[in-house]
């Protein structure tokens, strides 16, 4: 299992593998477009906000920028859910991606309740 303290690295690699899906459905004519680029939009959006979080002006503005990326992490959870059911793109591609998304989540919503825990 890979080191979850490494948020940053495993988001970063998170968004590449998002962007290669994104790529993939792109090629695809009608609805597989739509939903790539709303897929690419808040699964590059979860690393993005986690690298503003490390540079956070206080632990306010760290846990503002986190649970952006939970809140990012949920959605991506979302469309990678309606991909599935919609029978759109690689089932295992889409389950291991969704995993992943779901790992993140747990990972954000610990680091944020346990910032908060130790006070703003």
């Amino acid at each position: 299992m890979e080191d979850s303290r490494d948020l940053r690295g495993r988001t970063f690699r998170f968004s590449v593998r998002i962007i290669a899906l994104c790529a993939k459905l792109d090629e695809q004519p009608g609805v597989s477009r739509t939903l790539a680029r709303q897929l690419l939009r808040s699964g590059t959006s979860i690393g993005a906000n986690v690298e503003e979080a490390t540079a956070g002006q206080s632990r306010a503005d760290f846990v503002a920028k986190l649970f952006i990326s939970l809140k990012e992490a949920r959605e991506t959870a979302y469309w990678l859910r309606l991909l599935t059911a919609s029978k759109i793109g690689q089932r295992n591609e889409i389950d291991a991606l969704a995993t992943e998304a779901d790992e993140l989540r747990r990972i954000l919503a610990a680091t944020v309740n346990n910032t908060r825990k130790k006070g703003l």
